[in-house]
């Protein structure tokens, strides 16, 4: 956050579009930096930043690395803004650990209505959580086996110790211990999360095998996310 606005990085080597983005953003009370390279964007990542607008395609690294070296350090919500549209593609960037996904040409008013989506329900995603207390009220907080969910913050607890997810595993999470037995196929939860119709299999899948390592979870015979083959996935 800069002068108590939300910081965006916006990382684009089109000049064109880092000004039009830039300008979007400017102009709905956003704090924004720039950068026209990968290892620029890099450089500039920090705690202090609250959302990031990757471009995939960029000199000196991409926007895949660029999200790769980010989830390093900080669960700070990603978004791409690509013209790779194909659902290889957009499986490559959830996988790297992005929230969201759009593609050029993109509507300006839908790029401000993600952008808003998701710094309103993660205000918390700036940097690695630190361990947190168990939340007081069972009305805050979503439990299953030793794992908490605590809605508040938007963090996960097992074993008295926070887990960082992102915005989007985290948004997954909750939706599965929110209705524990009942299986979500993958386009269930892809339209539960995105409000749109499903990408393909492989972005929910990408996402659920990051939950599944950061649980500690063995996907082989997983203990919290289990599968229903051919059906779907489910937290009993």
């Amino acid at each position: 956050m800069r002068d108590g606005k939300k910081l965006i990085l916006i990382a684009d080597d089109e000049k064109v579009i880092r000004e039009v983005v830039s300008l979007l953003m400017t102009g709905d009370g956003y704090a924004v930096e720039t950068a026209d390279n990968g290892q620029t964007a890099v450089d500039l990542a920090s705690a202090d930043v609250d959302l990031y607008i990757l471009d995939i395609n960029m000199p000196q690294l991409s926007g895949i690395m660029v999200a790769s070296r980010i989830r390093e350090q900080y669960e700070t919500p990603i978004i791409f803004l690509t013209a790779y549209s194909s659902d290889a593609d957009k499986v490559m960037g959830f996988s790297a650990g992005a929230d969201d996904y759009i593609v050029k040409p993109f509507s300006n008013m839908e790029l401000l209505m993600r952008v808003k989506a998701i710094l309103r329900r993660s205000p918390s995603f700036s940097a690695p959580a630190e361990p947190a207390a168990v939340p007081e009220s069972a009305a805050d907080q979503l439990a299953f086996q030793d794992v908490i969910l605590d809605l508040n913050s938007q963090s996960v607890i097992k074993d008295g110790q926070t887990i960082s997810l992102t915005y989007t595993e985290f948004k997954i999470l909750e939706l599965l211990a929110s209705h524990k037995k009942k299986i979500y196929s993958l386009e269930n939860i892809y339209q539960s999360i995105w409000e749109e119709e499903a990408v393909g299999d492989g972005a929910i899948m990408a996402h659920i095998k990051n939950i599944r390592k950061k649980l500690g979870d063995n996907s082989r015979s997983p203990v919290y996310i289990k599968t229903a083959w051919g059906r779907g996935y489910y937290i009993d």
